[in-house]
C-alpha cells in the first residue's frame, strides 16, 4: 500500500546495463501470465486496490489511454505481466514498456503492484525480477528506467535490490520537477533510518 502520510515527490530510477538480476521464484501455487483481452479490468482492480487511483474506473481509463490508444496496443500481449493465484485470480501486475524521450527509445518498467492481502509474500520481488528479465529479452541489455514516488518507499527498497538506483537526469524531470529528486531522497533516507 502507498503511504500517503508522506509528502509526494516523483522519483525516477535507472538500472544500468549489465547489472545482474537476482532470481526470485514465485511461491508455490502462483504463476506468471501475460495480458489477454479483458485483463485491463484486472489491472484496474489491482491498481485501484493499492490506491494508485481513486477508483477502478479511473484506473481503467488510464490503462486504455496509456496502453490501448496507440500503435503500441499489440505489445500488451507480450509486455504486460500478471501473477495469478491458485484460483486464477490476478493479484499482481507489471509492464515492460517503453517511451520516446527526445526521439530516443527508453525502456520503462511501469505500474508494478501487488494487491493488498498478497503483499509480504515475495510476489513484489518475483514480479520485479521477471519484468526486468523480460525487458532484457525484449530490448536487450540496456539501461532500464522506472518512475515511482515517495509514497512507495517500501517498493523503492525492492527496486534497489535489482539494481535500480535514483537518478537525477535532467531530461527525465524537466526544470520544474528536478527539485523533486533531492526532496524525495531526503524522505527516503528518513524512512530508512526508521526501519
Amino acid at each position: 500500500m502507498l503511504d500517503k502520510t508522506l509528502p509526494f515527490y516523483r522519483l525516477y530510477m535507472r538500472r544500468k546495463a549489465g547489472t545482474p538480476i537476482p532470481a526470485y521464484p514465485l511461491p508455490e501455487g502462483y504463476r506468471f501470465v501475460y495480458y489477454k483481452d479483458g485483463n485491463e479490468i484486472d489491472w484496474a482492480r489491482i491498481e485501484a486496490s493499492v490506491e494508485e487511483f481513486e477508483s477502478e474506473f479511473a484506473a481503467l481509463l488510464r490503462f486504455k489511454e496509456e496502453f490501448m490508444a496507440n500503435e503500441k496496443a499489440d505489445e500488451l500481449y507480450r509486455r504486460c505481466l500478471f501473477i495469478e493465484d491458485k484460483k486464477g485470480v490476478k493479484i499482481a501486475t507489471a509492464n515492460a514498456w517503453w517511451t520516446l524521450i527526445e526521439g530516443e527509445r527508453r525502456p520503462w518498467v511501469h505500474w508494478v503492484s501487488v494487491a493488498p492481502g498478497y503483499q509480504g509474500l515475495g510476489l513484489g520481488k518475483a514480479i520485479t525480477s521477471r519484468v526486468t528479465q523480460l525487458m532484457l529479452e525484449l530490448e536487450g541489455d540496456v539501461d532500464i528506467y522506472l518512475l515511482t514516488q515517495t509514497w512507495s518507499y517500501k517498493a523503492i527498497n525492492i527496486y534497489k535490490q535489482f539494481g535500480y538506483e535514483p537518478t537525477d537526469e535532467k531530461i527525465l524531470y524537466g526544470r520544474k520537477r528536478r527539485r523533486h529528486y533531492k526532496k524525495a531522497l531526503k524522505i527516503l533516507d528518513k524512512m530508512n533510518k526508521r526501519r
